[in-house]
């Protein structure tokens, strides 16, 4: 008997065991899964749909060239950078990716990062930690001005979260917008850092790609407020972890939390470890409990689509770096 399914192989799992929920779809395709390049360089030839379970992976690029099937590609983060290698950049494969996914914690992230960097959190935890009694005032967050800087899915479901809390909230994107249903403002990006000291926080959710490495340095610490706080959830490689950690023992700005960074894990010799006034976490901002099923159920949704001719969620403009529409 002919076999006529279509064959997805799945980059970076090594069985069903590590893809909850694939229970709906199992039996639509066929499957094979690859953990390594030569893995991947085994498998790839007869498949026509790849699954990029680990956002991180990077073998594609090296077995790129016996993908000779392929045709969709379904990455599971938000961020592509480690699947827009220039050959799939120039080719006629699909690529779509998990935005929506992961919008509400990061938001929730956020929130709680503005929270504590304003009730003063970790020096409260410190204290507790050496058993001291110190009494201190803390900020308020009402009607504090946040500019986030990446206004897709995600920049958009954390301005609403902080603006149902008091904020004022304004965007830097592409391009100018004075009128939005999310932002008070929408900045171009070109205006970035003339207008980073009219602000108490600053958030940067920006995805990497060749106009957004190093989007903030010294220059974009300098001009904000001493008084700012800044967050990044989007990728460590678009700020200079040198100038903000000079920015922040300067005194430049007063405190930062980083989810993200250009090595992670992050290195235990790296000096931002030894910044009292740095909030460091290990690239959680958007995982939660249950959210490899929540990718599962946005992959098998657009496969179906996908065998039926249908138009597919969340494709990603691959010159831009992000879904566009």
């Amino acid at each position: 008997m002919v076999n006529n399914k279509r064959t997805v192989v799945v980059l970076g799992a090594k069985n069903f065991f590590d893809l909850p929920g694939t229970e709906q779809i199992k039996n639509d395709v066929n499957w094979s899964f690859a953990t390594t390049v030569d893995d991947l360089r085994r498998v790839l030839p007869s498949s026509e749909i790849l699954l990029g379970w680990d956002f991180r992976a990077e073998q594609l690029q090296g077995a790129w060239d016996y993908a000779r099937e392929l045709k969709w590609i379904h990455w599971c983060g938000a961020g592509v950078d480690a699947a827009l290698f220039k050959e799939l950049r120039q080719s006629n494969v699909t690529l779509t990716n998990a935005r929506g996914v992961f919008d509400r914690a990061m938001a929730e992230y956020v929130l709680g990062l503005v929270i504590a960097l304003t009730k003063f959190f970790p020096q409260t935890f410190a204290a507790m930690a050496n058993r001291e009694w110190v009494y201190r005032r803390t900020e308020m967050i009402e009607n504090r001005q946040v500019l986030i800087v990446g206004v897709g899915s995600i920049g958009r479901r954390i301005a609403r979260l902080l603006k149902s809390v008091g904020m004022r909230v304004s965007g830097v994107g592409r391009s100018e917008r004075p009128v939005d249903e999310d932002f008070d403002y929408i900045h171009a990006t070109e205006n970035l850092t003339r207008v980073l000291g009219n602000f108490d926080f600053v958030v940067n959710v920006v995805p990497l790609t060749e106009t957004t490495k190093n989007l903030f340095s010294q220059p974009q610490f300098s001009a904000m407020q001493s008084s700012a706080r800044f967050i990044n959830i989007g990728r460590g490689a678009s700020v200079d972890e040198t100038a903000l950690f000079n920015a922040l023992q300067n005194g430049e700005i007063t405190a930062a939390a980083l989810d993200v960074f250009v090595t992670e894990p992050l290195p235990s010799d790296s000096p931002l470890w030894s910044v009292d006034n740095l909030i460091i976490s290990p690239h959680i901002s958007g995982d939660y409990i249950g959210f490899e099923k929540a990718l599962i159920d946005l992959f098998a949704d657009n496969l179906r689509r996908y065998l039926a001719g249908a138009p597919l969620r969340n494709v990603v403009d691959k010159e831009a770096g992000f879904v566009t529409d």
